[in-house]
């Protein structure tokens, strides 16, 4: 069973708004007119005008006793009928025919086999990639409104969506389980088993990697190893759709071995198979995390090392030219070199051999004495970076002690190039062939056995190499051979570089998988292209989407060059080519605007934290969306306080530990936790945040419509003074990854305060995140911080119909891109880049507008991972068409962006408050994280989880505060206050004031065990 909390059937909201009680439930004269021509008594009128207005909300019938009494008496107040007008119908007959009425006027089909043959078809298909019996019922309801049928009771699409999910999944158990053999499934079942003063092999499988040293490297690549020695998991669930698999895989994950062991013997096995599969595809993708993270390292210590042979180079030089001096010495010496000639050497082959043995051994002489030949050698390779200012030489000293590992964990993963160019891999293999020589140089050329057993002679190239790395890969002494030790340092720093571009792919890999296989193709993008452009804003087809950009672009910059001579902030001298954009000064809050903001402190009410979260609990619901993996409703007692509690513990990460043992008796440690840990996933924290909007845009500022006069407001003023407050209230909601955003509509402004704090890794979430908006809220705007400028960004941005705009601090080291390169300006032409190279390649954009639509709508469609297209756009690759199109799209909207922030105060202004308000938000947010502000846990999934913990207690005091505000103006507007929507707008819902963190503190001052206060007797 799934609670209907929990799911999209509409139903009467505990809370109804003013906004609500006018948008939904007000009749309009035309309605109202055919209610008093179908039925004849008041009580009938009322009746039917209260089922009209029911359905369009519910899509379906309730019964006149469930609804409630705010919206009876709203309609029967427009309806102008007595106080005590009831809706009633005096038969069965008269409730039918009514019903029968609003079915004829909405065009509604009243079917009951149709609706339930279209829902279990709907649910069929979702079962497929969907497990929760919620979100089943949820495709049903989808289904059915677009089907335009009157909505089946709940209980029969519960009982529905029940049936088809356990036949479909036992089919998938079965499917799985038939195919592994009884060893196999002891081995399986065995993970449950717990060994005497150790921990069972299945809390092994759940472990995340730890820091990317030789030994965890070491560690993790023999916990892989005995992963893959469970079994073929992936020949197991052949069939089973991999959204399934990850499902399933949940399910295991959050359970113990005890728990687990509790579930019938099929499916149990199943769940431990698909968590195995999961584990090694997550162990595969962290190793390959922990390489690049390796190589990395190494990288930086290189240039680190550069930087101190830097300061030190000339002691260093010079130690070593008096080093060749003493040799030279010794020479000199050794064949008598008076310092004006040489003694003629013997001619005697003997006497010869004598001489040449004494000048070597005076030379060996001196290299030992200055620290020996080896030493001596590696202290010319870092003065020899240092004059040639390469830091590649210098990698090998850190790389060595990581070879091996590094080498094996290139040798377990199996790698694909994506694209036609395989001399990586290929210098990869070569790397293994050659891995057990101990020579410095080694031939090119080696040999490879195939699986049939044949050998074949290949020779490795380096042309994927700059021209530094060859400088010291190869030597004209030594003819065809390599030096190998550079080589492997090499090869595996390009091999990262490409893993992260995405042109290698690593298989059974999720993070690093090949982005081909996840695109879906032209030929199922194409139907969709037209409703997603539309959607969008965006032109249909290549050349027309083509066309705009470069009107777009054209337009802005001629308008820029056109209003420069009034625009007093820019000013650039033709001669020098200085560019100076004057500052503009905040304005400061009126006096007024201080007095009202006093006035509404001294008012608001203090609250303790668990008070807040527990009434917009009650209020709003939010905790519905929380419950256990299966889907099925929490076994738990007093659902809403202990989900409350849950949030407060991991919101203000004080650890479910401590809540307990402050709270007494009422919660134990592994309550908390199982609720945290099993009841509670990022995407379910996500949907909470979402009611919390949902709620908090439809808050009331003012008392009804119709008392907005009593403060001297028109209707048009009531919209002003609403879309004030709002946009100065802000709400995070952690679907959106870290970002501030703004939605602007004709009634209210939103305003929802994120960041993106290190540019594309955030953007990508951020906007997989806007295409899985849950919350009413509708994102164009974008606000994000300077590093979000990356170009791939700005393109994946306007793609998704959404305006990116981020704080621009470092505007003039950026290129500004001319629409042709004939293109001049009379004015602004400085700030434009090269004519022959920074122009917008429109060829690029037209020809690979395919590509660009694929990704977005592989993304809509949840075909794309959202980390699989970072390795796309966050890297540059000469071989990646997706990033080069999205980079060139980037540029043209980035130019737009940097032209309009050069001649728009307005955008400015607005770009700097939203980075302050969002700042505030962080701080707000952090205020609330009292316990500690430091993430102990290592597993980066329990970390984000604790973020959209503290993001949904954030979310929730801002809405409790919102709605103190809106109590205290309302008050003071009856007392006779002028409240100005200018000096309301100004008001911050971010007050730590009012709220007691810690609760209500009491100091119990009665004497312990009856001794005198002060009075203590200390054991001899």
């Amino acid at each position: 069973m799934a609670s209907v909390e929990r799911t999209a059937y509409p139903r009467f909201k505990r809370t109804i708004t003013s906004r609500e009680l006018h948008e939904a439930f007000t009749p309009g004269p035309s309605e109202a007119a055919w209610a008093r021509g179908k039925a004849r008594s008041p009580e009938h009128v009322l009746a039917l005008v209260v089922l009209l207005k029911s359905f369009q909300k519910l899509g379906y019938f309730p019964d006149l006793d469930e609804v409630p009494e705010l919206v009876v008496g709203h309609v029967r107040g427009l309806l102008v009928l007595d106080e005590d007008v009831l809706p009633r119908h005096d038969s069965m007959r008269t409730a039918a025919r009514q019903r029968d009425f609003v079915r004829e006027r909405l065009g509604v089909e009243y079917d009951k086999e149709n609706a339930r043959k279209i829902a279990s078809a709907a649910i069929y298909e979702a079962v497929q990639t969907k497990d929760n019996p919620a979100d089943l019922i949820n495709v049903a309801l989808e289904r059915l409104a677009k089907e335009r049928l009157e909505l089946p009771g709940y209980t029969t699409l519960d009982a529905m969506a029940s049936e088809i999910r356990t036949e479909v999944n036992t089919g998938f158990f079965e499917m799985v389980v038939s195919r592994i053999d009884d060893v196999d499934t002891a081995r399986i079942l065995g993970l449950l088993r717990v060994v005497s003063g150790s921990r069972s092999r299945f809390d092994e499988m759940k472990r995340p990697a730890k820091a990317p040293s030789v030994s965890h490297l070491r560690e993790h690549l023999a916990h892989l190893d005995r992963l893959e020695l469970l079994g073929p998991t992936a020949k197991w669930l052949q069939g089973v759709p991999p959204g399934k698999v990850e499902h399933f895989a949940g399910q295991a994950r959050v359970l113990d071995a005890a728990e687990l062991g509790k579930v019938g013997v099929v499916k149990r096995t199943a769940l431990l198979v698909c968590l195995l599969h999961m584990a090694k595809v997550r162990a595969r993708d962290e190793l390959v995390t922990m390489l690049c993270k390796r190589m990395s390292r190494i990288i930086k210590r290189g240039r680190e090392d550069l930087e101190k042979i830097r300061e030190r180079h000339r002691a260093e030089t010079e130690r070593l030219i008096a080093v060749l001096g003493e040799v030279l010495e010794a020479a000199k010496g050794a064949v008598g070199f008076d310092g004006e000639s040489v003694t003629p050497l013997p001619t005697s082959e003997d006497r010869l051999h004598q001489v040449h043995q004494q000048c070597g051994e005076a030379v060996l002489e001196k290299l030992e004495k200055a620290g020996g030949l080896a030493k001596l050698s590696e202290d010319h390779e870092l003065v020899s970076a240092h004059h040639g200012d390469n830091y590649m030489p210098l990698l090998w000293r850190h790389f060595k002690s990581h070879r091996k590992v590094l080498l094996d964990l290139t040798d377990v993963l199996q790698m694909v190039s994506t694209s036609a160019d395989s001399t990586v891999l290929e210098a990869v293999e070569f790397c293994q062939a050659m891995r057990n020589r101990s020579a410095k140089w080694v031939p090119v050329t080696y040999t490879v056995t195939a699986e049939d057993g044949t050998k074949k002679d290949k020779t490795v190239s380096a042309e994927f190499a700059s021209q530094m790395w060859q400088r010291i890969l190869f030597d004209k002494h030594q003819a065809g051979r390599i030096h190998r030790r550079h080589f492997e340092v090499c090869t595996l720093s390009y091999l990262v570089q490409e893993l992260r571009t995405g042109d290698v792919a690593v298989i059974g890999s999720e993070s690093y998988a090949n982005l081909q296989n996840q695109l879906m193709s032209w030929e199922e993008c194409e139907p969709l292209v037209a409703e997603y452009c539309e959607q969008a804003g965006l032109p249909a087809t290549s050349s027309a989407f083509t066309a705009a950009l470069k009107q777009k672009l054209t337009a802005v910059a001629a308008k820029v060059d056109a209003g420069y001579p009034d625009n007093a902030d820019l000013t650039i001298d033709q001669a020098s080519g200085k560019i100076v954009l004057s500052p503009r000064r905040g304005k400061a809050r009126r006096q007024s605007a201080l007095d009202l903001e006093a006035e509404i402190l001294k008012r608001l009410p203090e609250w303790s934290l668990l008070d807040v979260l527990a009434r917009t609990a009650y209020w709003i619901q939010w905790w519905r969306h929380f419950g256990p993996a299966s889907g099925s409703d929490p076994k738990i007692r007093d659902k809403l306080a202990r989900y409350v509690l849950t949030v407060f513990t991991y919101g203000t990460n004080a650890g479910p530990a401590q809540v307990a043992r402050h709270m007494g008796q009422k919660v134990s440690v592994h309550e908390l936790s199982l609720a945290g840990n099993q009841h509670i996933t990022s995407d379910k924290l996500n949907r909470a945040s979402a009611d919390v909007i949902d709620m908090f845009i439809q808050l009331d500022l003012a008392h009804v419509w119709g008392d907005v006069s009593k403060a001297g407001i028109d209707g048009s003023q009531y919209d002003t003074w609403e879309n004030n407050l709002l946009a100065e209230s802000h709400i995070r909601y952690g679907g959106f990854g870290g970002i501030a955003m703004r939605h602007i509509s004709d009634t209210y402004v939103a305003l929802f305060s994120h960041f993106i704090p290190c540019g594309v890794w955030e953007a990508v979430y951020l906007f997989e995140g806007l295409l899985k908006n849950e919350s009413e809220v509708t994102v164009d705007i974008v606000h994000g911080d300077t590093q979000g400028q990356n170009l791939p960004v700005f393109g994946l941005a306007h793609m998704l119909g959404v305006e990116l705009l981020p704080r621009i601090r470092n505007w003039k080291d950026l290129t500004f891109y001319r629409p042709s390169a004939t293109v001049k300006y009379k004015h602004i032409d400085s700030l434009f880049g090269d004519p022959d190279k920074d122009v917008i390649n429109w060829r690029l954009i037209e020809n690979h507008w395919p590509d660009l639509m694929r990704v977005v709508l592989s993304i809509r469609e949840g075909r794309l991972s959202s980390v699989a297209l970072l390795r796309r756009l966050g890297n540059e690759s000469k071989r990646n068409r997706i990033y080069q199109a999205y980079r060139e799209l980037g540029r043209v909207i980035r130019t737009v962006v940097l032209l309009r922030y050069l001649s728009e105060p307005e955008l400015r202004d607005s770009i700097q408050s939203m980075t302050n308000k969002t700042e505030a938000f962080h701080k707000f947010s952090n205020w609330l994280m009292f316990a500690s502000d430091l993430l102990a846990d290592n597993d980066p999934e329990n970390q984000e989880k604790i973020i959209k913990f503290n993001e949904l207690l954030a979310n929730c005091l801002i809405f409790h505060t919102a709605v103190d505000i809106t109590k205290v103006v309302n008050d003071l507007i009856d007392e006779g206050w002028e409240v100005d929507p200018v000096d309301l707008a100004t008001i911050t819902p971010y007050i730590t004031s009012k709220i007691r963190r810690f609760g209500t503190w009491h100091l119990d001052m009665e004497p312990p065990d009856g001794q005198a206060v002060g009075h203590l007797r200390l054991a001899a």
